[in-house]
C-alpha cells in the first residue's frame, strides 16, 4: 500500500512541479514585457546569435557579411541594459578577431573584415549604447513605452466621456488632436451633480498643440476632473486657476468653458476663462445666440473674477461648446469660422443633431493644425 501510495503521488508532484514552472515562466515574460524583469533571456539570446552569425561569415563570406554583427548590437540596444549591453559589445569584438584572423587580412580580397567593417559595428554599439542608458535614466523600457502611451490615450478618453442625461436629452462630442496624433490639448472633463439633476461640463483648451500640450492636458484632465462635483459651481474655475499658477509652468495658461445644467427646467449658466463663447440655437427662431462669461485665462493671475452668463435650453434648442481651432485660421477671422460653423450646422437642424459633431469638424477644420474639440448638448423637442 505505501509503495502504490509513493507511485500515485509522483505524478501529482510532477503535476504541481510543471505547474510551477509555468507560473514562473509566465510571470517572468510579463514582467519582460513591462520592464520589470531581468533581461538575461534577451541577452542569452543574442549572445548565441554572435557565434551563429560568425560560423557563418567564416563558412559562406558571400552571404554573411562581417557586417551582420550589428543586427544583435541593434537589438541589444532596445531589449538590454547599458551593464548588459557591454557584454554583448564584448563577444562581438571577440567574434570580429575571430573572422579577421579566419578570413585572413582585408587586401587579399574581397567579404574580409575591413577597417570600415569595425567603425560600421563601433558606431552601431555608440548609439545602441545611448539608446540604453537613456531608456535606463528615463525608467521605460521599449517594450512598455508603446503600452505607457496607449494607457495615457486611453485614461484621457475615459475621463472626457460625457455622462449618460436622461430621456428628452442628447449630446455628443467629437475631439481631434492636430496633425493626426493621439495626444490632444483640448479635453473636456463633466459629471452629473445634486443628486444627478445637474450636469456639468467643463471645455478646456491647453495652450500649444498636439504631443507638447498633450502632457499638460492630462495632468489638469485629472486635476479638473478631482474638483468638478467637489466645488460649488462659481469655486470652479478660481481653484482651476489656483492650480495652474501653482504649477508655474513656462506655457502654462489655459482656457476653459464651464456649463452648470439643469436637467429638469433647462436653465443653465456659463462661466468662461478667457474661452470662446457658447452658441445657442433658438428652435423658435431658428437663430444661433452667443453666450459668453467674462473671466482672463486660467493661470495668469491669482484673485481673477469669473461672471457667469445665464440662459435656458428650451425644447428643440442646442447648446455647443468649442475650442478655437475650430472656428480660428490665417486665412480668416475668428467670427467668419463662427458663421460657417452655424451655416454648416443648421443642415443638421431637421434631424436633432444626431452624428453631428465629426460632421461639423470634417466640414469645418478638417485639415487645420490645431486641436479641435466640439461639444453638442439638445433637448429633443
Amino acid at each position: 500500500m505505501a509503495r502504490g501510495a509513493r507511485l500515485d503521488a509522483y505524478p501529482a508532484r510532477l503535476r504541481r512541479s510543471v505547474r510551477r514552472v509555468k507560473v514562473v515562466l509566465r510571470k517572468s515574460g510579463v514582467d519582460y514585457f513591462r520592464g520589470d524583469g531581468s533581461d538575461w533571456i534577451a541577452l542569452a539570446g543574442l549572445l548565441l546569435t554572435v557565434p551563429a552569425i560568425t560560423l557563418l561569415t567564416v563558412t559562406t563570406p558571400v552571404w554573411a557579411d562581417p557586417a551582420a554583427l550589428v543586427l544583435p548590437i541593434v537589438a541589444g540596444g532596445l531589449l538590454l541594459r547599458p551593464a548588459s549591453l557591454l557584454a554583448l559589445y564584448a563577444a562581438a569584438a571577440g567574434a570580429l578577431i575571430v573572422e579577421s584572423a579566419v578570413l585572413g587580412p582585408y587586401p587579399e580580397g574581397a567579404a574580409r573584415v575591413t577597417p570600415g567593417t569595425v567603425l560600421v559595428v563601433a558606431a552601431c554599439g555608440l548609439f545602441g549604447l545611448l539608446i540604453a542608458q537613456f531608456r535606463a535614466r528615463v525608467g521605460v523600457p521599449w517594450r512598455r513605452g508603446g503600452t505607457m502611451l496607449f494607457d495615457l490615450r486611453e485614461r484621457i478618453r475615459v475621463q472626457s466621456a460625457l455622462p449618460r442625461l436622461p430621456k428628452g436629452w442628447h449630446h455628443e462630442m467629437a475631439l481631434r488632436p492636430a496633425g493626426g496624433q493621439s495626444f490632444s490639448g483640448d479635453f473636456v472633463v463633466a459629471a452629473r451633480t445634486h443628486g444627478g439633476r445637474t450636469l456639468e461640463v467643463v471645455l478646456t483648451d491647453v495652450s500649444g498643440k498636439g504631443m507638447d500640450a498633450g502632457s499638460r492636458a492630462l495632468l489638469l484632465s485629472g486635476a479638473f476632473g478631482g474638483l468638478l462635483g467637489s466645488l460649488p459651481p462659481h469655486g470652479f474655475l478660481p481653484a482651476a486657476n489656483g492650480y495652474l499658477l501653482r504649477q508655474d509652468w513656462d506655457e502654462g495658461f489655459a482656457t476653459s468653458i464651464h456649463l452648470v445644467l439643469d436637467l429638469d427646467s433647462g436653465d443653465y449658466e456659463l462661466l468662461s476663462a478667457g474661452h470662446l463663447p457658447a452658441l445657442q440655437l433658438h428652435a423658435g427662431s431658428g437663430r444661433w445666440e452667443e453666450k459668453s462669461g467674462e473671466g482672463p485665462l486660467l493661470g495668469v493671475y491669482d484673485g481673477a473674477d469669473f461672471h457667469p452668463v445665464k440662459g435656458s435650453l428650451r425644447p428643440g434648442d442646442v447648446l455647443m461648446l468649442f475650442t478655437d481651432g475650430l472656428v480660428e485660421a490665417a486665412d480668416r477671422d475668428i467670427a467668419e469660422g463662427i458663421d460657417r460653423l452655424t451655416g454648416e450646422a443648421d443642415r443638421y437642424v431637421a434631424s436633432g443633431f444626431e452624428g453631428a459633431a465629426w460632421h461639423l469638424i470634417e466640414a469645418c477644420a478638417k485639415d487645420v493644425n490645431d486641436d479641435r474639440a466640439l461639444l453638442l448638448i439638445t433637448r429633443e423637442a
